[in-house]
């Protein structure tokens, strides 16, 4: 079930797990053993981020904005759950901003290639994303993508822009002697 919007985006209900059969591991008629008791799974867009939090056999899903105050709200709500560890779907460049909003908070945040995790089943919703992503993060399925030190992005970042400077005093020369 849906809940009132806050600040324009939906809330959703907590549900129980076990209530949802084909979101169930099964290997060899057994269920997978869990690696995380607490943990989220985050679907990231431009303008929108859904995240489903995993505490034990619950999950609560909610969709925050993209700003920096919303961002810090998903992060103090993960906080207060004491999540143990969050994945992030890596979509173009969308996930930097709440890595970097994470990583500040202390919190355990692995980036995912959308393309090593088998699409869910089904009709895609942003939703049903975050909630597989949660599903193989609690089962220690998700191969962590390689993100550099705070201090080489930074670096990389700054090297990037000494280049663009240089290339554009160099292109002002070019039409200066023209």
């Amino acid at each position: 079930t849906i809940g009132p919007a806050e600040h324009g985006r939906r809330t959703y209900s907590k549900m129980t797990i076990d209530r949802v059969p084909s979101r169930k591991f099964i290997h060899g008629g057994a269920s997978m053993k869990r690696v995380y008791d607490n943990c989220c799974g985050i679907d990231v867009h431009k303008k929108l981020i859904v995240a489903c939090f995993r505490k034990g056999n619950e999950q609560e899903l909610r969709e925050f904005g993209a700003t920096t105050r919303e961002l810090l709200e998903l992060a103090d709500w993960l906080k207060s759950g004491n999540c143990e560890m969050i994945a992030l779907e890596s979509t173009a460049s969308y996930w930097k901003p709440l890595y970097n909003v994470l990583e500040a908070s202390e919190l355990n945040t692995i980036v995912v290639n959308a393309h090593h995790m088998k699409a869910v089943p089904g009709r895609k919703t942003d939703a049903k994303d975050a909630e597989w992503i949660a599903d193989l993060l609690q089962h220690g399925l998700l191969k962590a993508s390689y993100i550099p030190s705070k201090d080489q992005r930074e670096l990389r970042e700054l090297v990037r822009y000494r280049k663009s400077l240089v290339g554009d005093r160099a292109q002002a020369t070019v039409f200066s002697i023209s």
